[in-house]
């Protein structure tokens, strides 16, 4: 199967307008802009066949050229990373099984939760998109539950049947639970949703044509759009295997991904 990564970047986001281009200190105290780093976690990903960053801005485009990526141009009037992967796929003439969107907010990604996805794809053909989801540990859950509490956006969360099928997703911390009642090493019943995701292009040119509902507007998730139309997502629950992961969605969130790529000597 042919597998493209699409990366999704845009200059006017709403919470951290440029944050594409900000730069990230990493273990040897290189910089690289936000952008960059994405598009390396996107180059570990074992059998992919092309790798391309969908902007509307030529500043993004002027800084991922510059470091050697393929870019394609996509509309304003692209709501959502989603969107953009289908807009960019149209651009590319559509000739893939399988489309990764890897946002480009998440660069400590790490390769296998990609690999996962498309193994669940491979293995289940009549499913239409898969997505990964982390079981959180105490220290993970106590840093959203920190995050609602100082009123900051923080990573979302999911909850899904026996099978993997998703219920909901959200951005406060679902399924509640007691405050303190893990410590940092022990398990949770709090699955952390990473932002990736792997669809088959009918699926994604599906999508693009559907008008946003009430639950995506209220939450700012794209993914709820799939839920809203009664269409399933398949959640594939991944292994960190001791890696720290989170997404860059406030200015407050670059010291601790800076803090992530020291410990993991990432240059």
């Amino acid at each position: 199967m042919s597998v493209l990564i699409v990366i999704p970047a845009r200059y006017a986001s709403v919470r951290y307008p440029g944050k594409a281009l900000v730069p990230l200190r990493g273990a040897t105290g290189q910089e690289k802009s936000l952008i960059q780093r994405s598009w390396d976690a996107a180059q570990a990903v074992g059998g992919v066949d092309r790798v391309v960053i969908a902007t509307d801005d030529h500043r993004i485009r002027t800084e991922a050229e510059g470091f050697g990526a393929e870019v394609v141009m996509t509309s304003a009037t692209c709501r959502n990373g989603t969107e953009r992967c289908a807009e960019a796929l149209d651009a590319l003439g559509g000739a893939f099984d399988i489309v990764v969107n890897l946002q480009g907010d998440a660069p400590l990604t790490p390769p296998w939760f990609v690999e996962d996805l498309i193994a669940a794809l491979n293995a289940h053909p009549i499913a239409e998109m898969a997505t990964p989801v982390l079981r959180c540990d105490g220290r993970a859950l106590g840093g959203f539950l920190d995050d609602r509490r100082a009123g900051r956006v923080g990573a979302t969360t999911a909850v899904f049947g026996a099978e993997g099928k998703a219920l909901y997703f959200s951005k406060e911390v679902i399924p509640h639970v007691a405050d303190g009642a893990w410590d940092d090493h022990t398990v949770t019943p709090v699955f952390h949703h990473v932002g990736v995701y792997a669809y088959r292009p009918a699926a994604l040119a599906a999508y693009a044509r559907w008008t946003p509902g009430p639950l995506e507007q209220l939450e700012g998730l794209e993914q709820l759009r799939f839920l809203e139309r009664d269409h399933p997502v398949q959640c594939v629950e991944v292994d960190a295997r001791g890696q720290q992961f989170w997404e860059l969605n406030n200015p407050e969130d670059v010291t601790r991904i800076e803090r992530i790529l020291g410990e993991l000597g990432m240059a």
